[in-house]
């Protein structure tokens, strides 16, 4: 079986960087684009094992790209994880009922990420 291949959608160039950094390491692919607009379009043509994805970002929140992806029967079983600077409770809650696996807060261990996309992908059944 192939590494698993990862979306990341994330608008800051250098966490972007760390996060493909940290996952490839770790024996990854990733693809990477900048916001959620491209998120979905991309999540189409690469049918990825898992996103990962902020939850602000320019065009597209990451929100409304996971509803997007989850009302979308070629996406829908596609695990989605937020990463956010934001730490309130209201947001993470509202990205676990749009349907996302797990929610992730910036900043982040390179190590610790790896691990978590790891645990989401062996519970899920993708690894």
């Amino acid at each position: 079986m192939s590494e698993p291949l990862i979306l990341v959608a994330e608008d800051e160039r250098d966490i972007r960087e760390l996060i493909i950094i940290s996952l490839e390491i770790d024996g990854f692919r990733v693809v990477d684009v900048p916001n959620g607009e491209e998120a979905v379009k991309k999540a189409l043509e690469i049918s990825p094992d898992l996103i990962l994805m902020d939850v602000r970002m320019p065009k597209m929140s990451g929100f409304e790209a996971c509803q997007a992806l989850k009302a979308d029967d070629r996406t829908k079983d596609i695990p989605v994880v937020f990463l956010s600077a934001k730490g309130q409770e209201n947001e993470v809650s509202t990205g676990l009922e749009l349907g996302a696996s797990d929610y992730f807060l910036k900043p982040f261990a390179p190590d610790e990420l790896a691990k978590r996309v790891n645990k989401v992908l062996t519970e899920l059944g993708r690894l």
